[in-house]
């Protein structure tokens, strides 16, 4: 019995020694001290075993089963040791080399507009305010003295959900909701999305972005409106940027106009751009017309009003030099990241 376990010992160490990899000191385990390992075979035969030597062979094989264990044990740490130093090495990081560099977003053009465009009217006493994109027929449309045979509101022209709301076409309607909620004197422009059913092309969208602006207080004049304007044009093309009025029509304003301003790309010599004529239509404005501000509970005797609206994205075409609308939603990063 004594030398079987020293040949069953002597045979483990071997096994142990010459193993090469942590799954094969699992078997090596299972073989020796497992349920039907060597060892434990043994210990099934000391039925055999006279009964006054049973307690020295039963040493004999604990003493042999704590020294295989202790030798796997010690060749297990060394496997590990080695994986560890292994892995440190593959995973050493040289401290000396440049580091990577992370791309940087860009921020949309239309967003650089919009913020340079709210930071102007704010500097003047401005207050931003957002509408529902949802408009009742009645804002969109009735209280800015648009009557119902209006062409603006066939179904071809305005986006209708129901009989009585709509996509807004225009963010004017916020105008009408701050006048009938705010308290007098009123300085605002209201961003936001709007959508019209114009075709696809280089210069129009279904939903693109408008900045609609409004006054009403007393003693407003048309000279406030040109003043205020100039100023604006001013701050967002460069000092030397002029302007000039021409008449025009809107259902809301009385009288109305549209602003150019001089070709900030050729300064009104004539070039690409502003197609030879040295000026650039900009924006529509005018004096809000007594009957808006009637429909809105304000005497028009009492108090004036100008109003006008530009489109985002016709600023930051003309801003950045873009020929394709479209080229602002399309999220190209290679157009993107130019800005």
């Amino acid at each position: 019995m004594k030398d079987r376990l020293k040949q069953i010992m002597d045979e483990a160490m071997a096994q142990i020694d010459s193993s090469d990899k942590l799954d094969k000191l699992n078997e090596i385990k299972v073989s020796f001290l497992g349920k039907k390992g060597e060892l434990t075979s043994i210990l099934k035969s000391m039925k055999d075993v006279a009964p006054e030597d049973r307690p020295k062979v039963g040493q004999m094989v604990n003493d042999a089963r704590s020294k295989i264990e202790e030798h796997l044990e010690e060749k297990k740490k060394a496997f590990e040791q080695a994986l560890r130093e292994e892995k440190m090495k593959a995973e050493t990081i040289d401290v000396t080399l440049p580091g990577q560099r992370i791309p940087e977003g860009h921020r949309h053009p239309n967003t650089k507009t919009l913020e340079e465009v709210e930071n102007i009217f704010i500097g003047m006493g401005y207050e931003v305010v957002e509408g529902p994109e949802i408009e009742r027929d009645y804002y969109n449309f009735e209280a800015l003295n648009i009557p119902a045979n209006h062409p603006a509101k066939d179904e071809q022209d305005t986006f209708y959900i129901t009989k009585d709301l709509l996509l807004r076409t225009q963010t004017s309607g916020t105008q009408i909701h701050t006048m009938e909620t705010q308290p007098l004197p009123i300085r605002m422009i209201a961003p936001g999305r709007v959508f019209r059913a114009d075709e696809l092309d280089a210069t129009h969208s279904p939903n693109f972005h408008q900045i609609e602006g409004l006054v009403v207080d007393k003693n407003v004049t048309f000279a406030d409106l040109k003043g205020t304007l100039a100023e604006f044009a001013k701050q967002l093309f460069g000092e030397d940027t002029k302007v000039k009025f021409r008449p025009h029509h809107f259902p809301f304003t009385e009288p109305s106009a549209e602003m150019d301003v001089t070709c900030f790309k050729c300064g009104g010599k004539g070039c690409r751009m502003c197609k030879g004529e040295g000026w650039i239509e900009i924006l529509g404005c005018g004096m809000v017309h007594p009957h808006v501000f009637e429909m809105c509970g304000i005497d028009p005797e009492e108090y004036q009003g100008f109003a006008f609206g530009v489109g985002l994205e016709r600023i930051a075409m003309l801003k950045y030099e873009i020929d394709d609308m479209h080229h602002l939603y399309e999220n190209d990063i290679r157009f993107l990241k130019q800005f």
